[in-house]
């Protein structure tokens, strides 16, 4: 709350896209709910924007939460400060996602298409999307 500026009665029971900063490609955020969606952990660099506009990274690892008869329950994350070196190799990345969503007029096909383009860049690095997020 301190870093985004908020607050905490202006952010119980709002969703947490109210720090999403709009340089953030949904692509990221998609493969972030799949992942945990479907039982697994995940590891992503996220830019966030401050209630005054202003924005702040953080290295974010989420997981789903489990009951006793294993069903998700709901997810948790634990955010680090974000690496500088990893930033300077992570923002180009994301301004190209960014710019294949949007050259889309259907938000949907825009982000099918920037989920391609991520998939396109790990098959040609060899690596799955947690090892690049650590290769960073």
């Amino acid at each position: 709350m301190k870093i985004a500026g908020y607050a905490e009665r202006e952010l119980l029971g709002q969703p947490h896209s109210i720090i999403r900063h709009p340089d953030m490609p949904r692509t990221v955020f998609k493969v972030l709910w799949d992942a945990i969606g479907s039982g697994e952990e995940v590891f992503a660099y996220v830019k966030n924007m401050t209630k005054s506009g202003d924005y702040y990274w953080v290295f974010a690892h989420v997981t789903p939460t489990f009951d006793a008869d294993g069903t998700i329950v709901g997810y948790h994350s634990s955010r680090r400060t974000a690496d500088r070196a990893a930033l300077g190799k992570i923002e180009p990345v994301y301004a190209e996602l960014i710019e294949i969503e949007r050259a889309h007029a259907n938000r949907k096909d825009g982000l099918q298409a920037g989920v391609e383009k991520l998939a396109e860049m790990l098959k040609a690095l060899g690596v799955a999307y947690d090892e690049f997020v650590f290769s960073l």
